[in-house]
This record gives C-alpha cells, structure tokens and sequence, in this order.
C-alpha cells in the first residue's frame, strides 16, 4: 500500500492539544478518559458498551468483559490520562463533532503518522522525510508487543494473559510530527469509504511492530467496542 503524503508547506504552531500540519490539525495524543468524561458529562451521552455491560475483548473469540467501559477499560479504575477505549467509530465521531472537530481519514492519519512535516523538527527528524514506523527508523519506543521496549502500562496481563495494556498517554516516546502513540498503545479509528467496516489504524500494546507499519491495513465493523481501539480527532 502506498504511503500517502500531503503537500509540504509552512506548519503553523502548536496548540496545546494539536499539532498543525499543512492542511489540518491533528490531536496530540490519543482522546483521553478524562476529556470523553467532559463530554459525557456535559451532554448525558452513554456509549453501547455502557448500555449492553461492557465491551470486547478477544479470547479464542470475541467476548464481552462485564463491567468493561470507557470508564474503566479493564473493569477497574481508571486514571483520567489514559486513552479511552471500548469505544464504536460512531461514538468517537460524536465526541469529536462536540469537540469541533471529527475522525481523521485513513490517508490523513497515515500522512500525519510516518511523513514529518514540521518546519524545524528536533533530530533525528528530518522534514520531508516519510519513516517505516511512526516513532521514526524503528518502533523503539512505542507500548507494543515485545519489541518495543518497557514503559509503565496498566497492569493487566494478569488479566487478558496477553500484553501489558496500554500506557498513560504522552508517557511514550514523541514520534513523527511531535505526536504520541500513533504507533501502538491502542488502535485508532480511521474514517475509509465503507458504510459497514472503518478502518482502525497504528497497532496497539496487544499486538507487535508490524502492525505499526503504513502497509498494513485492519479493519473492524464500526459498531463494535473493544478494549485496545481509540481515537483521535482532527480539524
């Protein structure tokens, strides 16, 4: 699969949220519990894991976990700074509708992932350049399977046998763009031309280096709310 590259021009300056690339902005890092509660909060909303028991997580098959939400995405607490997850495609359209702004398309998101568009990026980024991975030459420094370093992640492996879980946003290593995660920690949703499936997008803790790579495509059915898809939201 091609890498899809958006045209190089000046990059405006940050917000503290958002990096500015070319020709939209792009969250920082992925949407966190703690800005999905604001919005919950503020509009009554309740996602379908809240409302059916809980969300999904793969065991020898698709299960539900009781008690498995945005709210606590390993049936425990959680802290306000990790990624909020079990979480449809439809449901993070709307927080980012709330937020102003929406779901990145899969070539805006892959664009924003592996090219580095930065006017002055620190080393060892160079402008201009499109890498194999989001955290640059290697997938050093992401939350993924095995090789791809420690960082401090929710303990969970006791419970999925599978993976450390994912890690606090901004916890990780700053990748290409300046942006957090985009490779690993958890999928992200991706809006493709396909009324039923959405793309979901850099890997995730539970899975190796591979799935972080541009080339390799996932998809899942846009009503499904599993323990390692998030988002983030672009404008």
């Amino acid at each position: 699969m091609a890498v899809f590259a958006l045209p190089m021009g000046a990059v405006n300056a940050e917000t503290p949220d958002m990096v500015s690339l070319p020709s939209f902005a792009i969250d920082k890092t992925e949407v966190t519990i703690g800005a999905f509660k604001k919005f919950s909060d503020e509009t009554g909303f309740v996602t379908d894991a809240e409302r059916s028991g809980g969300g999904l997580v793969f065991e020898a098959g698709w299960k539900k976990k009781l008690g498995w939400t945005w709210r606590s995405p390993y049936g425990l607490p959680a802290r306000d700074d990790e990624p909020a997850v079990h979480i449809t495609f439809d449901e993070a359209s709307a927080y980012c509708r709330w937020a102003g702004k929406r779901l990145p398309t899969e070539s805006e998101w892959v664009s924003a992932a592996y090219t580095e568009q930065r006017l002055s990026p620190p080393a060892p980024f160079e402008r201009g350049k499109t890498y194999p991975f989001p955290t640059g030459n290697s997938p050093t420094g992401a939350n993924c399977l095995n090789a791809c370093g420690n960082h401090p992640a929710v303990p969970v492996a006791h419970l999925l046998d599978h993976g450390a879980g994912h890690t606090p946003t901004a916890t990780t290593t700053a990748g290409v763009n300046g942006l957090y995660d985009m490779g690993a920690n958890v999928w992200e949703w991706v809006d493709i031309e396909d009324t039923e499936n959405k793309g979901t997008r850099g890997g995730s803790w539970w899975y190796g280096a591979r799935q972080m790579q541009a080339d390799y495509v996932a998809r899942k059915p846009r009503d499904m709310a599993v323990v390692y898809i998030g988002f983030r939201c672009v404008r």
